[in-house]
């Protein structure tokens, strides 16, 4: 595939972006990447009921199918997900079947409620799902009974993505948006961006943007030019 050729912008006028629409992810079991990195979350999600406590705390960086993989557990569980406040009922859900919180780290939530609930799914043998971006020991956790619950949970960390995975996922966020990428345009921008799954978000939705309001097809030049400016705001911070 070839760069689409542009007509000659007119630098001082505004450059014009199209209104955002929401791109829904396939977040199917079939519509996963999976790679070494993340190969033991996905087995844990794919053992459920068979876990081995109770209790199963997936960790990992911003994007990195957290919420794929939640999203599965709900599809395969039955999950219902809660919400940790006092007077929110989470611990009589939790007993009753199988319950999902997502993003621990940042959520909020009442220590007392988690710890309620984490008893609730021991003593009713049902199971509890937590995504999180760190490790429970960086949740500031003060109370000492919880802390000792979360201890003995089953911590799952999804690892850093490799180039590999990288390509695939723009490759997979292209296609969510419906628009095809050229593989050598992949390798392009996985060999000159920084190794994180959000960056990777953050380049295909600004070239998807781009590309609209130019009408122009995906290509290196528009790769190129969204890696420059986030180079750029890199160095600005």
């Amino acid at each position: 595939m070839t760069d689409a050729k542009m007509a000659p912008e007119k630098r001082g006028a505004a450059e014009q972006l199209p209104l955002a629409f929401e791109h829904g992810s396939a977040t199917g079991r079939d519509d996963l990447l999976v790679s070494e990195r993340m190969a033991a979350a996905v087995s844990i999600v794919d053992a459920w009921p068979n876990w081995p406590s109770p209790v199963v705390i997936l960790t990992g960086p911003e994007g990195s199918g957290k919420s794929h993989l939640a999203q599965i557990f709900r599809d395969t569980s039955g999950a219902t997900d809660i919400v940790l406040q006092a007077g929110q009922g989470a611990s009589q859900v939790a007993a009753a079947g199988p319950v999902l919180f997502e993003d621990a780290d940042r959520a909020g939530f009442d220590e007392v409620e988690l710890f309620h609930v984490i008893n609730a799914v021991r003593q009713h043998g049902t199971t509890l799902l937590i995504t999180s971006r760190s490790f429970p020991p960086y949740w500031n956790v003060a109370l000492p009974d919880l802390n000792s619950r979360l201890k003995a949970a089953t911590v799952v960390e999804i690892g850093a993505p490799d180039e590999d995975l990288l390509g695939q996922l723009i490759t997979k966020l292209f296609a969510d948006r419906q628009l095809y990428i050229d593989d050598k345009i992949v390798s392009y921008i996985v060999s000159r961006m920084e190794r994180s799954f959000s960056v990777a978000q953050v380049i295909v939705d600004r070239m998807d943007k781009l590309a609209l309001a130019r009408r122009a097809k995906i290509s290196r030049s528009l790769a190129a030019e969204v890696l420059e400016t986030l180079e750029a705001a890199d160095t600005c911070e």
